[in-house]
C-alpha cells in the first residue's frame, strides 16, 4: 500500500476484548441472584448462535433493542428462563457501557505509536452502545477522530459512518485503510466506499481471506510504512 494517510479502526475484538466483568461468569452471577443456575460451558455456543440470529435494522439505523435481544438470546442459550432474560440482559448491557470493563490487546498501543510516528491519522469507527470518547480517555488512546453508531445514527456497513470518519480526518477514501474483525461490516463496507481494508483475524478463522493479519504488529509493514524503531 502507498500514500496511506489514515487508518480507521474498528474497536471491539480489533483493539479490545471484554474483560472478566463481561464474561460468562457475569451472566452466571446475575442469574445466581435470581436463584437460577446457568451452564457457563454453553456461553461460546450461545454467543455464536445469537450472533447468527442478529438482524440489523433494515436501513442500518442504530437500534439498541437489537443488542438487547442479542444479550437475551445468550442468557437463554445458557439455560436462563425467557421470563428473566430482559431484566438480566439490561444489567449485562450496563457493563458493556463501561470502558474499564474492556482490555486492550497488547499490540494496540505500540502500533498506534508507530502510526503516529509515520504521520498517519487514526480514526475509530464502531457499532455499539457505549461512549467511545470515554473509552478513548480511559485507555489513553491518541486518536484523531471518533465516530460511533450511537451518536452517528447508522451502523456499519452503511457508507455514511465511514464518510463521517473520513470527513473528520480530512482524508479521501482512496488514501485510507479500514482495519477490523468483521468481513461484512468492516471489510466489505469500507471497500464499497473505495477504501482499502485489512481483516484482523485474531482467532485465525478466515485463512482464505487475502488481506488479513492475526495481530496488529504486522500492520505497519502491511501499510508499507518504515520498519518500527522498536524492532518488532
Amino acid at each position: 500500500m502507498t500514500n496511506i494517510q489514515a487508518v480507521l479502526f474498528d474497536v471491539d475484538f480489533t483493539l479490545c476484548r471484554p474483560g472478566p466483568e463481561l464474561s460468562a461468569e457475569r451472566y452466571g452471577r446475575i442469574a445466581d441472584r435470581h436463584g437460577i443456575e446457568l451452564d457457563l460451558g454453553r456461553y461460546d455456543d450461545a454467543r455464536e448462535a445469537a450472533q447468527l440470529n442478529l438482524k440489523r435494522h433494515p436501513e442500518l439505523l442504530h437500534d439498541e433493542t437489537i443488542w438487547h435481544r442479542f444479550t437475551e438470546e445468550i442468557f437463554v442459550g445458557m439455560g436462563g428462563p425467557e421470563e428473566l432474560a430482559s431484566e438480566c440482559a439490561a444489567e449485562i448491557e450496563r457493563g458493556w457501557e463501561s470502558a474499564e470493563n474492556f482490555e486492550l490487546y497488547e499490540d494496540v498501543l505500540p502500533v498506534l505509536e508507530d502510526l503516529h510516528a509515520a504521520n498517519v491519522k487514526i480514526g475509530l469507527v464502531s457499532n455499539g452502545i457505549r461512549d467511545l470518547t470515554m473509552f478513548v480517555a480511559h485507555h489513553l488512546l491518541e486518536v484523531d477522530a471518533i465516530v460511533d453508531s450511537r451518536s452517528h445514527g447508522r451502523v456499519k456497513p452503511h457508507p455514511t459512518i465511514f464518510e463521517a470518519t473520513l470527513a473528520a480526518l480530512g482524508v479521501r477514501p482512496a488514501a485510507a485503510v479500514m482495519v477490523g474483525d468483521s468481513i461484512e461490516e468492516d471489510i466489505e463496507g469500507a471497500r464499497a466506499l473505495g477504501m482499502q481494508a485489512i481483516l484482523v483475524d485474531r482467532e485465525d478463522r478466515h485463512p482464505n481471506v487475502a488481506r488479513r493479519l492475526t495481530d496488529l504488529y504486522g500492520l505497519p509493514a502491511a501499510l508499507g510504512l518504515p520498519r518500527p524503531t522498536s524492532g518488532r
